[in-house]
């Protein structure tokens, strides 16, 4: 019996061996070099290959800055003193941008109707598929925790409230969860920006209220009680321009589906 399991463990190192060796021969023989500089620019990258900065991995784009394609604030998952020393490496210069969490713009979940009962596979992608999903709003999320799956850190899981919660200390704004959703409901916020609107229907007011008790009915009501003019409601959705936000909050005291949420409350 020891035998048997020696055999192929010898078998796997002795190939390891070989292969080594081989690979060491080849970089000798052919002259491959790597850039001492680009090794140098990969070690201050995270080395999370999640691919926000529209490169297949650290390597290539650690390359494209080598070569001038690509700029520090690139990589969204970097922290800034990271980007400043990539900066100050490639001698050009450090431009801090404002930090920016993914945030889910639905308040459904379990408080949303369904239309039916979906028993296919269990992901968003899948059920969205099907008429549009098992959700009455079509805006809404589905539930299945897709975005969860694609996250790189772990920054996002999924409430008991069937829907997902985005951990603003451990999202670094990569991306993944805006391009996987099926309905397009995460974006990526302003961390500066304290209130937002939590919903995504477009659907009128009634239909919204059948569909979703937490939805945006667009009663205006936002809209008159802000000082700044920063909400507005438009295509039957409540929306606040984070330009114009100076996060007084009368637009949240005022909501009556208190579909504008406040993020510090939600930490």
């Amino acid at each position: 019996m020891m035998i048997q399991i020696l055999i192929p463990v010898a078998a796997m190192a002795a190939l390891g061996l070989i292969f080594g060796v081989g690979l060491a021969y080849t970089l000798k023989l052919f002259g491959i070099k790597i850039d001492p500089e680009i090794f140098r620019i990969i070690s201050l990258l995270p080395g999370a290959n999640c691919g926000a900065c529209g490169k297949p991995g650290c390597a290539a784009f650690a390359e494209a800055l080598k070569k001038g394609e690509a700029v520090p604030a690139g990589c969204v998952v970097s922290n800034d003193e990271a980007r400043r020393s990539i900066a100050e490496l490639l001698g050009i210069e450090h431009k801090a941008g404002a930090k920016k969490t993914a945030v889910v713009l639905c308040n459904g979940g379990m408080r949303a109707a369904d239309k039916f009962v979906y028993r296919g596979l269990r992901t968003c992608k899948a059920a969205s598929l099907v008429f549009g999903g098992q959700k009455a709003c079509g805006f809404g999320c589905l539930g299945f925790g897709d975005c969860v799956i694609v996250c790189p850190f772990a920054a996002i899981k999924m409430g008991t409230d069937g829907l997902p919660a985005v951990d603003p200390e451990k999202c670094t704004a990569c991306g993944n969860c805006v391009r996987e959703c099926p309905k397009k409901i995460f974006v990526l916020m302003k961390s500066s920006s304290n209130y937002y609107v939590k919903c995504s229907s477009k659907e009128p007011g009634g239909v919204t209220a059948k569909a979703c008790k937490s939805g945006c009915i667009a009663c205006l009501k936002c809209q008159k009680a802000c000082p700044t003019g920063a909400v507005k409601v438009e295509s039957n959705l409540s929306k606040i321009d984070p330009d114009k936000c100076q996060n007084i909050g009368k637009c949240f005291e005022v909501c009556p589906t208190k579909v504008i949420v406040k993020r510090s409350d939600e930490r």
